[in-house]
């Protein structure tokens, strides 16, 4: 991947995205590295990280973490718990993020696959 950044910070992001499953593990990484063209001390890393199992086809479970400049915590990297169900071709996800170390975040999220 590769993209352009344009805003409070303007640079470039390339990132690459791997997903692998086996059996009904899933192992999910998005990641990308943000390079400011003005500044570079404001460059960062970002990831999205999930590990997930699904003992049936509609229903999986699993650890997902993730690290992002856009939502400011105390934790340089949110730690949490997802849980997601599949519908004919709609995903829902709930993840529940810092749960025991700080305020938790909630973040819900909605796929369709076409």
């Amino acid at each position: 991947m590769l993209g352009g950044v344009f805003g409070d910070l303007t640079g470039v992001a390339p990132g690459f995205e791997i997903s692998l499953t086996w059996r009904r593990i899933s192992l999910y990484t998005q990641d990308e590295f943000v390079f400011d063209t003005g500044n570079s001390s404001a460059n960062f890393f970002y990831t999205w990280t999930e590990l997930s199992y699904a003992p049936v086809d509609w229903f999986r479970a699993g650890l997902a973490f993730q690290r992002t400049k856009l939502y400011q915590t105390k934790l340089d990297i949110q730690r949490g718990f997802l849980v997601g169900f599949n519908y004919k071709q709609v995903d829902f996800t709930a993840y529940v993020f810092n749960l025991g170390w700080t305020d938790p975040t909630l973040i819900f999220t909605v796929g369709v696959g076409f």
